[in-house]
């Protein structure tokens, strides 16, 4: 088991956005890490971002599991600064994709590919206690996964880097690798478990980055119709200039009821992409409150529903609970496939770094948004309030990202950083 805690370095600081409470959020300044276990590496951060699971935390739905000071982030690109003496297929200097999923590689599940699932790397007690197992560790992501300091940061500590950081050509613009990191490994994953083939007809309920990212891969993966399902009008209009066809659920809200109205046997495929925040009963809040209801499952209703008998059913939007009103007979008498669970990331390299290299992928679409790495406080306030602008993601560049674009070694520009 990696240490989960860095050593700090007994002088040299950094600037990290630490989670302070419920919708608090600071940048702090905190010692650097070191190099704690012979694995590992240092990356100096040049662009980071923030992910709708890093909400999940900055509203306090796992508050429990957080400490204040915690450091967040789970998506970066950097420069390797520092190798420990075990690390074999990284060198100082490497520009790097950091991983979130930390795994050990040798374990059961890591032989199986199955890397979120790691034995080895999550010693959180209370995870085993609710799941009856422990998942893998991940970057910055509370102490249900490990209590990993994030990527949020001017520096990160990556426990077995030889299997959480992909090397990235430095011709890429920074765009073009970022979204590599979570989005498109989920993206892809997601396709995986749901199996989808050349000819099917798919719904993806949640356009946000990653339910776009997965609604493009399909189409890439020879999908015939791609229903996209949202109640946010700028999400629905980006994914129908992207070819989908839209689904606004605030004009239809019996979205299975509209598909099998519309598509003869309903969907081949479902993806569940955007989570338990998209709730459909009103009452649903007041039920969580008294602890009736955790998890809402009301768009996997809607999808056990509108997905034909014997189709495929894949959930990536983050659960975490239980919940009360779940539709198993209908799961159950329709025959379906249902399958879930974090993105194996590891498993999808050097697969999908080959494809953005070729061209056949670039997230830069996803980024409407670039800043400082400095202003990550007023970003997280702004995702949390879908006021990002352009709807989807920001991307932050630190100071040393920054100088590096000084020196021409970067892809992003300057003068767009704050427009």
């Amino acid at each position: 088991m990696p240490s989960t805690a860095y050593t700090p370095h007994p002088s040299k600081m950094m600037k990290a956005a630490q989670w302070m409470g419920t919708r608090n959020v600071e940048v702090g300044v905190v010692p650097k890490p070191q190099i704690t276990d012979p694995g590992d590496v240092i990356v100096q951060i040049t662009h980071c971002t923030i992910s709708g699971s890093d909400i999940h935390l900055y509203e306090g739905q796992l508050k429990d599991a957080m400490e204040k000071g915690d450091i967040l982030g789970q998506e970066a690109i950097g420069m390797i600064e520092e190798v420990g003496p075990d690390v074999k297929s990284l060198k100082v200097g490497d520009r790097v994709i950091i991983l979130p999923v930390i795994s050990c590689g040798t374990c059961q599940y890591c032989q199986r590919q199955q890397y979120s699932l790691c034995d080895n790397t999550n010693p959180s007690k209370e995870m085993e206690a609710a799941y009856g197992h422990r998942l893998g560790g991940k970057l910055g992501y509370s102490r249900l996964c490990g209590g990993y300091p994030g990527n949020q940061a001017e520096y990160c500590r990556v426990p077995h880097a030889d299997l959480s950081c992909v090397k990235a050509p430095e011709y890429i613009d920074a765009r073009k690798l970022l979204g590599l990191a979570n989005v498109v490994t989920t993206a892809w994953h997601a396709l995986e478990l749901a199996e989808v083939q050349e000819g099917d007809v798919l719904g993806v309920w949640g356009c946000g980055p990653i339910g776009l990212a997965t609604q493009r891969l399909a189409k890439m993966r020879g999908a015939k119709k791609v229903f996209a399902i949202d109640k946010d009008p700028q999400r629905l209009r980006i994914a129908e200039d992207f070819g989908m066809t839209p689904v606004d659920v605030d004009s239809h809200p019996d979205v299975a009821e509209y598909i099998l109205s519309v598509q003869d046997h309903g969907l081949d495929r479902s993806i569940e992409a955007s989570g338990y925040r998209c709730v459909g009963k009103q009452e649903y809040p007041a039920m969580q409150a008294i602890g009736l209801e955790k998890d809402s499952s009301d768009t996997l209703a809607a999808i056990i529903k509108a997905t034909r008998k014997g189709g495929n059913v894949a959930l990536v939007g983050d659960f975490f609970f239980t919940t009360r009103d779940f539709p198993i007979g209908p799961l159950m008498q329709k025959a379906l496939t249902v399958r879930g669970g974090q993105t194996w990331p590891q498993r999808y390299f050097p697969f999908l770094m080959d494809l953005a290299v070729q061209g056949k992928i670039d997230t830069s679409w996803m980024f409407t948004y670039v800043d400082e790495f400095e202003n990550i406080a007023e970003m997280y306030k702004k995702f949390s309030l879908h006021e990002v602008p352009g709807k989807l993601k920001v991307c932050l560049v630190t100071a040393y990202g920054r100088s590096q674009q000084m020196q021409g070694y970067s892809d992003l520009p300057v003068t767009e950083v704050g427009v």
